[in-house]
């Protein structure tokens, strides 16, 4: 498909945002890119990066492409550098500067038994060890020693259940059934 609407067309329904350009790198139209992740394999699991403008940047939107085809990757600090067929020099580079970052979610790597991304986790229902109703996960936190589920009711006057997503609490986690269970009281 060419023409109005073509890059639009190949926007995956599955798009997760993983980063934000933050800058150029280098002469020849390098970017780059601060993941939001400690481990930014979802940005290395896919050549296409999918690109919407920073929010409020006048005439920012016509200057970023809808997608990127990356040539190269790689980490360099705390950042990820790379260089796309899209950006020709430096110029082109700044001209994306807080553009967002997203790749298809079936691009992502194969998560380990036991490990989750969080963008999965992210409204599940959660039950206790009895069946009973605890809420959804709206978020979580990263306390870095481990993460924490952030779980909301939806009952209005209900607060939110901190749950630390530790094997001591979580009995199991079933993506198919959109369900967590967990060993926690409904007083606590």
């Amino acid at each position: 498909m060419t023409g109005p609407g073509a890059d639009e067309a190949t926007w995956p329904d599955d798009a997760v945002e993983v980063g934000r350009i933050v800058d150029a790198w280098g002469i020849k139209g390098g970017i780059k890119v601060q993941p939001f992740s400690a481990d930014p394999q979802a940005l290395f699991s896919s050549r296409r990066w999918f690109l919407k403008p920073a929010v409020g940047v006048r005439g920012m939107a016509s200057a970023v492409p809808a997608l990127l085809k990356i040539t190269s990757a790689r980490e360099q600090g705390d950042v990820v550098v790379a260089t796309a067929q899209e950006v020709a020099d430096r110029n082109a580079a700044e001209a994306l500067r807080g553009a967002s970052v997203f790749v298809s979610r079936a691009s992502f790597p194969t998560a380990d038994n036991d490990e989750f991304y969080w963008v999965d986790l992210i409204g599940l229902a959660v039950v206790n060890r009895d069946g009973a109703q605890l809420g959804t996960v709206a978020d979580l936190i990263d306390t870095g020693a481990h993460s924490v589920l952030r779980v909301e009711s939806g009952r209005e006057g209900e607060p939110e259940r901190l749950i630390p997503f530790v094997a001591a609490y979580i009995d199991d986690v079933n993506l198919g059934e959109r369900r967590i269970t967990v060993d926690w009281g409904l007083d606590y």
